[in-house]
């Protein structure tokens, strides 16, 4: 039996109470009670230190929660995030693909719808016909209005022979100079009457081509808004079954992205700044672009400002309206 286990049997054997010896009397006994208490509390602290001794050792330090040189700063500030996304981001944002260049075409007459000549994702080029309103009254006062001109160049054919005949015949004769200053006069009349005639046959004709809803410029058909028979006008009216708007076009070669930054970090973007963009609908599309412009105007409530961006290379799988996130790249990156 070695030296370590009789230590300990030793102590254990002081710890047995001696039941043969007198309890003592008074307050000697609740004394001795107590010394008692405190002398055994003491030898079972001793136990426990030489039976259990690992247990009230320190633990050594994890390396795993040893401080890495590497996060930590000369001068005690937090270091800076670690670097997300791809190499050379130095932003990312997310916003639409919008159109510059879009209208919504519509009648400045009003009028019933005759013929409707476009569909969703039809291209149309400038001054095409999209649609035509029923011209029935706005032909008739053309036709009139050319027949107007027709009497008033004939008037007027009339009375420049009448004025020729009369400067040809000599004066004190059969003619009297009264006579021609008359055939003068009516020659202006009647010429006057020819330009008016003109002119309402130009405002009629110029009406009536008004019924023809043409492309303000190239582009494709986004929707189409009116059908055959139905009223147009180019202002609502008080029923509100008029129709305001014909189709509306977009020029797909203006379509850009525009995004919102966050106040914190527009310092961080600049324009020319080269941005690599993402569609929802096509992640792993990658489109060149630069950004083109920032808004000068914040939004008070998101507290973001308003960046567009131009695409580079254009898509027909770019669509308006499309999700897209955008990363803005450093601008003393290499390319």
């Amino acid at each position: 039996m070695d030296d370590s286990t009789t230590n300990r049997r030793e102590l254990l054997d002081r710890l047995k109470i001696d039941r043969s010896a007198p309890e003592p009397s008074g307050g000697g006994a609740v004394q001795g009670g107590l010394i008692g208490l405190a002398l055994g509390a003491v030898l079972a602290g001793g136990v426990a230190y030489v039976l259990w001794p690992a247990a009230t050792q320190p633990a050594a330090p994890s390396p795993a929660v040893a401080a890495s040189p590497a996060t930590a700063s000369p001068d005690g500030a937090a270091p800076p995030p670690p670097a997300t996304g791809r190499s050379g981001t130095v932003l990312s944002a997310s916003g639409y693909v919008t159109a510059r260049r879009l209208a919504t075409v519509s009648a400045e007459i009003t009028g019933k719808m005759q013929d409707m000549l476009v569909e969703e994702g039809t291209v149309v080029e400038a001054g095409q016909v999209l649609a035509r309103l029923d011209p029935t009254l706005a032909a008739i006062d053309r036709d009139v209005s050319a027949a107007e001109r027709d009497a008033a160049a004939a008037d007027k054919d009339n009375a420049d022979a009448v004025l020729k005949r009369l400067l040809g015949v000599p004066r004190g004769s059969v003619v009297s100079e009264a006579d021609v200053t008359s055939a003068r006069a009516a020659a202006a009349s009647a010429g006057a009457r020819l330009n008016q005639a003109i002119a309402r046959l130009a405002r009629a004709e110029a009406l009536l081509a008004k019924y023809e809803i043409r492309a303000p410029f190239a582009g494709v058909v986004t929707s189409k808004d009116a059908q055959p028979g139905e009223i147009v006008s180019p202002s609502a009216a008080g029923g509100g079954s008029t129709r305001t708007g014909i189709c509306t076009i977009v020029d797909m070669s203006s379509l850009e992205i525009e995004v919102d930054v966050s106040e914190s970090f527009i310092s961080r973007v600049t324009p020319g700044q080269k941005v690599t963009a993402a569609l929802d609908a096509y992640p792993d599309m990658e489109i060149p672009a630069h950004v083109v412009a920032i808004i000068p105007t914040a939004n008070r409530d998101k507290a973001t400002v308003k960046v567009r961006i131009a695409i580079e290379a254009q898509d027909p799988r770019i669509l308006p309206d499309m999700a897209a996130k955008v990363s803005f790249k450093d601008s003393g990156a290499a390319e």
